[in-house]
């Protein structure tokens, strides 16, 4: 038992370390090398674990995609609109792409083309259909015009969402990306939120933001 720990801890710390190299230098900038120096392991730690850096890449991605899963698993167990959940699911990712490297790391493996494996959707086109389906249920709910195109409208705010961390990621510090994030929703709101349903969502991103940057979550 005590064996299977220590191999699961080395197994993180490489995660989190090649994690830590792929955000900052991105991946094929980064070597194996340079992922063993940064974990203070060994290769052969390496290698017992991951044969190859695209092994690494799959792992993060993995790990990006289970906590976007725990995080709409979660909101669904929730009493809340399905804007709200909507909108609670991306500050929640924001959250962790501010904390953590992994997130980070995916978002930047997802839009360098690493190529995907089979068992593993790409993580693009499970939050559009995760934003449509919730976006088909706000307007039953009408919080959202029922004339709106929903997969449009989907694709474009994952396409906002990750244009944010993207863009954001080389311009600013990336605290700076909960503002951000609640700016697009605040235009993404006055578009598609009838009038008396408005105010209740905009005052729900500046909530949202608060939270997500001060840590103080209510």
């Amino acid at each position: 038992m005590a064996r299977q720990l220590r191999a699961e801890q080395t197994r993180a710390t490489i995660v989190g370390a090649a994690a830590d190299l792929f955000d900052r230098h991105g991946y094929e900038s980064t070597s194996l090398s340079e992922i063993v120096a940064h974990a203070r392991v060994t290769k052969g730690a390496l290698y017992f674990h991951f044969a190859a850096k695209e092994d690494l890449a799959h792992a993060i991605m993995e790990m990006q995609t289970w906590t976007f899963r725990r995080l709409a698993e979660d909101l669904d167990r929730r009493d809340y609109s399905s804007l709200e959940a909507l909108m609670r699911l991306t500050f929640g990712m924001a959250r962790v792409y501010k904390e953590g490297p992994v997130l980070r790391a995916g978002m930047r493996l997802a839009t360098a083309g690493v190529p995907m494996r089979p068992t593993l959707p790409h993580p693009f086109t499970e939050w559009r259909e995760v934003a449509s389906f919730r976006l088909l249920n706000a307007v039953r709910q009408s919080d959202v015009h029922h004339d709106v195109d929903v997969d449009s409208v989907a694709h474009t705010l994952v396409s906002s969402v990750v244009g944010t961390c993207v863009v954001g990621a080389a311009l600013e510090p990336v605290g700076h990306h909960p503002r951000r994030l609640a700016e697009m929703w605040h235009l993404r709101i006055r578009g598609m939120v009838p009038v008396p349903r408005r105010a209740r969502y905009l005052t729900l991103a500046a909530r949202l933001e608060r939270e997500t940057r001060t840590g103080s979550y209510g």
